[in-house]
């Protein structure tokens, strides 16, 4: 679990990277900071397009084998972008980069699913999950100063190299140590693409997905922000933000922990309290943005009911859909598109509407969120929550579901 964490580390730092070194990526490639802007959203719709078609190439062999396959790709990527003098270089890395990025979140939480009990799922997808809070983090505040001793002090591509040089470490370490599934049972051993897509058509795993959609672009159209709402409407000055992003990051690391530990037993109650929480958290950052002590206390309650979501939704898709790499990749693409939803809805929000506008934006996500989380107390869930034995696999309560 925690090696499978080191490669999801080192691929959401390079999908973060560009938006903490966006002002030494404008100068080096001679760009304005709306095109390289640009390139953040180009990476997360790569991740979200081409991630399950990299998946479908790979469905057939072995899950190890496939992992390394994509960190090959994945560090590709890396060195290009490493390497480039171009906007359209630079263009290319990140779409191949995205679609790795995809490709081994969903085949990561797939092994996660299966090298344990499954009552055991949650807390190995929190491991995991570890990987995503730290990686979120590292590549916000490379180009924050004083955090910025690499991508700041030795140049953007040292960051790209560092992310390199966590690449060809996260492969020794899967080469050297992960291990394929040795007793796949009949519905988790890999299917024909058919039996793959036909999973998707159940009515309880697209609620999944859009619910998980929701809370992340909730929690995304503040996060993408967080940088000017601190300094120009709360007040911080901007040397403290990267102490107040790294706390930030400290309360996703403790809420992972907990959510994880609740996310098998108490999968949709922990969902919709989580969520929930975060709709108060939001209304007041809303409400107390321009008090610095208050907004930083609603901004850590974010970091905790959050992105911190994401072993729950998890679970709640792996039992909804399987444990099958597809489904976890394409939970992945939502996941990712939360991203772009958030952060590209609040970037053309602000011009007319202010720095609020987002915290808004997350607030009627989260709500919206909670709405479509709640159908799933009327499934197997419920009773399962409440200690009955339920087999969320596939061809077992699939109708009920």
């Amino acid at each position: 679990m925690y090696i499978l964490a080191a490669g999801i580390f080192a691929m959401v730092t390079s999908e973060f990277a560009v938006a903490g070194l966006m002002p030494q990526l404008a100068d080096g490639l001679g760009a304005g900071i709306e095109q390289i802007g640009y390139l953040v959203t180009i990476f997360a719709v790569a991740m979200t397009v081409g991630g399950p078609i990299l998946t479908m190439l790979l469905l057939r062999i072995p899950p190890k084998n496939a992992l390394l396959t994509i960190i090959a790709v994945f560090l590709v990527g890396n060195v290009i972008a490493a390497l480039a003098t171009t906007y359209a270089v630079m263009t290319v890395a990140r779409i191949i980069s995205g679609v790795a990025s995809a490709a081994f979140f969903g085949i990561a939480v797939s092994l996660c699913a299966r090298l344990v009990d499954e009552r055991m799922r949650g807390r190995a997808n929190g491991v995991a999950m570890n990987g995503l809070m730290l990686g979120t983090l590292l590549g916000t505040l490379l180009g924050l100063p004083p955090a910025t001793f690499v991508g700041g002090q030795l140049g953007w591509q040292a960051a790209f190299w560092t992310i390199s040089l966590l690449t060809v470490i996260a492969a020794i370490l899967t080469l050297a140590f992960v291990q394929n599934p040795a007793d796949d049972t009949p519905e988790e051993a890999p299917r024909s693409m058919r039996d793959e897509l036909t999973v998707l058509r159940r009515p309880q795993l697209q609620l999944a997905l859009i619910s998980s959609t929701l809370i992340i672009g909730a929690t995304f159209s503040v996060f993408s922000f967080f940088t000017p709402i601190l300094t120009e409407i709360a007040g911080f000055p901007e040397n403290l933000v990267p102490l107040l992003l790294l706390a930030y990051g400290a309360a996703t690391l403790i809420g992972n922990m907990v959510v994880a530990r609740l996310a098998d037993r108490h999968t949709i109650s922990t969902l919709l309290a989580g969520t929930g929480l975060n709709v108060f958290f939001l209304t007041g950052l809303g409400l107390f943005t321009d008090v610095p002590p208050l907004a930083l206390l609603f901004m850590l309650g974010i970091g905790l009911v959050g992105v911190t979501m994401n072993p729950a939704m998890a679970v709640r898709v792996q039992r909804a859909g399987s444990t099958t790499p597809l489904v976890n990749t394409i939970h992945a693409s939502f996941i990712t598109f939360g991203v772009i939803l958030g952060s590209a809805i609040g970037s053309a929000l602000i011009p007319a509407h202010g720095l609020r506008a987002p915290i808004a934006l997350g607030l009627t996500l989260a709500v919206v969120a909670v709405l479509a989380i709640l159908p799933a107390l009327t499934s197997e869930y419920l009773r399962s929550e409440q200690g009955e034995e339920v087999h969320a696999r596939d061809g077992e309560g699939v109708e009920a579901r």
